[in-house]
């Protein structure tokens, strides 16, 4: 339902939404359920001239037996939620499939530092091309990142991708992600990082082999030869 106004831009994006559609539903669901019943025992058993009130202890079968088998319900359907989140969360979170790109993800108040690989394909060399709230990446290339925090806890957010990753001071935590369609996105803390948090927006570029070369001979750093990066890229495709 939520990709009606964000689009599913990864792999596992669709995997998230399904747990979400499927809370909501079933919640959903619920609710009008209870809701009608309420309505309709104020209504049933409203005050009336000449009827005597009843008065229930709860141990009566009929009554007893509702509750049970309403629970019993609730459990089964919670049991089911369980399972597609734990297999959901396992894929995107336990699984770290094999990278073909590596960035690192650097976090402060208040604003992002993306150090994209150069034409080495690695990071932490001297061909890096570090952008501050613009992260660079290729479409259909599945990505590792490496987020850090130089100050507090901040929250790594790509709505379109439905990656949410808290960053912790004094640790570098790696996550993975393949998108799936180009574009410019959004990036946020989703994390309340200070009074500079609603000022910490980036922006994802989503980019074909060819976008991506040319920014890339746009960006190089001084000494590393345009040509480099373009064989490097077209290695790719």
């Amino acid at each position: 339902m939520i990709e009606q106004y964000v689009p599913q831009l990864s792999t596992y994006a669709g995997d998230i939404d399904f747990v979400f559609d499927l809370i909501f539903y079933i919640t959903t669901g619920w609710f009008i359920l209870t809701q009608g019943v309420f309505f309709w025992l104020m209504w049933r058993f409203r005050r009336q001239e000449g009827v005597k009130a009843l008065y229930l202890t709860g141990e009566e079968k009929f009554p007893k037996n509702i509750v049970s088998n309403a629970h019993h319900a609730v459990l089964v359907f919670d049991v089911a939620i369980l399972v597609f989140a734990v297999m959901t969360w396992h894929n995107v979170k336990i699984t770290l499939p094999p990278a073909e790109q590596t960035i690192r993800v650097v976090a402060q108040q208040w604003a992002w530092t993306f150090i994209h690989p150069g034409p080495d394909g690695e990071i932490d060399t001297a061909d890096d091309i570090a952008m501050n709230d613009e992260l660079h990446v290729l479409v259909d290339t599945m990505y590792h990142f490496k987020l850090e925090s130089r100050d507090v806890l901040h929250n790594f957010s790509v709505p379109v991708f439905r990656l949410k990753q808290d960053v912790i001071p004094g640790r570098v935590i790696t996550g993975w992600f393949k998108a799936t369609g180009t574009g410019e996105h959004d990036i946020q803390c989703a994390e309340i990082c200070g009074i500079g948090h609603g000022l910490m927006p980036a922006r994802i570029f989503i980019e074909t082999h060819a976008e991506h070369m040319a920014w890339m001979n746009r960006h190089l750093p001084s000494g590393v030869a345009a040509n480099d990066a373009s064989s490097t890229v077209l290695a790719q495709e």
